[in-house]
């Protein structure tokens, strides 16, 4: 099957990447799993060999008929449910998602996907921030684009935050489990990739447990963009603009914040605490 660059399209093949794949989903017998975009279904095999439900997602016409036929018995007998849509369409409270999750277990799904590079930020966005959050995720993702989310690696770390970077701490522990180089795939993509999973997705961040300390997703988000709308300015400057500026001072002075540091040099943890004196 040829790939379609105009989706992205790029079919690993690499048997060791498939299992640390699978092996970074610790899946087992009672989970759900959404796999979105399986191509020539190399990896569902795998999933399905887990014991896992899986629900499929595949956007492109050809493939989707394609995977009808080869994975018949697994879609008659039900461990398979294969759905003809664009992932970013997708509903995630679809009804064929969930008939597939045990009674009571809404949000107890996981997502696993080797994605097109360039909707790696929508699909971050899609589900993190979902009212049904998936319980794990595992991307094959640009191995630069994984640096950068995950940061801390080598002597080359990227210790930089960047809006993608926050947005995905602030739900859940971002984690690098391997580089998968670049002629796993068919075809070869120019870059390497990297394999990565979001653990522990909740909503912490935001509701600390008493109604002071609750901040909403929307005002942090604003807050996030008004501070790395300049990437070059400070962010005091930044933010004053869109906030009170007496106001940004004194909650610089009592997180004890350098004056000049940029929002690429803010923590996710110190991102919070600012939002919960800015919001007050």
């Amino acid at each position: 099957m040829r790939a379609k660059k105009s989706l992205g399209q790029h079919f690993l093949k690499s048997e060791r990447a498939l299992a640390a794949i699978v092996e970074a989903g610790r899946l087992n017998s009672g989970d759900t799993v959404l796999e979105i975009g399986p191509g020539t279904g190399a990896l569902t095999e795998k999933l399905l060999e887990t014991g896992a439900k899986v629900v499929a997602v595949e956007k492109d016409d050809n493939l989707y008929e394609n995977l009808k036929i080869k994975f018949q018995n697994e879609i008659n007998s039900g461990k398979l449910i294969l759905i003809h849509d664009d992932i970013l369409n997708f509903e995630i409270e679809n009804f064929k998602l969930k008939i597939a999750l045990p009674a009571g277990r809404q949000e107890n799904y996981k997502v696993v996907a080797n994605i097109p590079y360039n909707i790696t930020g929508a699909i971050l966005k899609k589900f993190l921030s979902a009212e049904c959050q998936p319980k794990r995720m595992v991307l094959l993702v640009q191995k630069e684009v994984a640096e950068r989310i995950v940061g801390g690696r080598g002597r080359q770390a990227f210790t930089k935050e960047s809006i993608l970077s926050i947005s995905v701490k602030v739900y859940g522990r971002p984690r690098y489990v391997e580089t998968v180089k670049a002629g796993s795939f068919a075809p070869a993509p120019k870059v390497d990739s990297a394999i990565i999973t979001v653990e522990d997705i909740s909503r912490n961040f935001f509701n600390r447990g008493s109604r002071a300390s609750t901040i909403s997703e929307e005002f942090f988000f604003k807050l996030l963009k008004a501070g790395f709308q300049s990437k070059r300015k400070k962010l005091s400057s930044n933010l004053s603009k869109h906030f009170d500026k007496k106001k940004v001072n004194e909650a610089f002075g009592k997180l004890n914040l350098d004056p000049n540091l940029r929002a690429e040099d803010l923590p996710a943890e110190k991102w919070g605490a600012l939002a919960r004196l800015l919001v007050s």
